[in-house]
């Protein structure tokens, strides 16, 4: 684990290893959630990376009549 310093302004370094790892590009829009005692920092991926996540999905449940 990593530990960053925020600045008098607020503002925070992604560490290197971290912004390698997660694919962190300058420009990059990332979502804050902020949950009871922590930060999460999302990164936001362009809908175009996202084509074809759901490849190979079982498709077969058996479902409801007006779910067809």
């Amino acid at each position: 684990m990593t530990t960053v310093t925020v600045s008098p302004k607020f503002q925070v370094v992604i560490p290197r290893n971290v912004r390698k790892a997660l694919g962190i590009t300058p420009g990059q829009k990332i979502r804050v959630v902020a949950l009871v005692d922590r930060l999460e920092f999302i990164p936001v991926k362009p809908a175009k990376a996202l084509r074809g996540f759901t490849h190979g999905i079982n498709t077969s449940a058996r479902r409801e009549k007006d779910r067809v």
